[in-house]
């Protein structure tokens, strides 16, 4: 039996912190802009989820 989480944001990424603020998934805070899309690569692999950009320099990773 294989149990999958879908419709769940997994991870958040950003440059600034007060940009994002409670709720359950975990943020990383990258120092630079080429820092941020490579974690945000690196954890959509990680996690099979797919990456969104909020346009606010926001990223977030959802598992659909």
């Amino acid at each position: 039996m294989e149990i999958d989480i879908s419709k769940l944001i997994l991870a958040i990424i950003t440059e600034d912190p007060q940009l994002v603020s409670g709720g359950g998934a975990p943020v990383f805070i990258a120092s630079s802009a080429e820092e941020k899309e490579q974690m945000a690569l690196n954890l959509s692999r990680i996690l099979g989820g797919m990456i969104h950009d909020l346009g606010n320099g926001v990223f977030f990773i959802v598992k659909h």
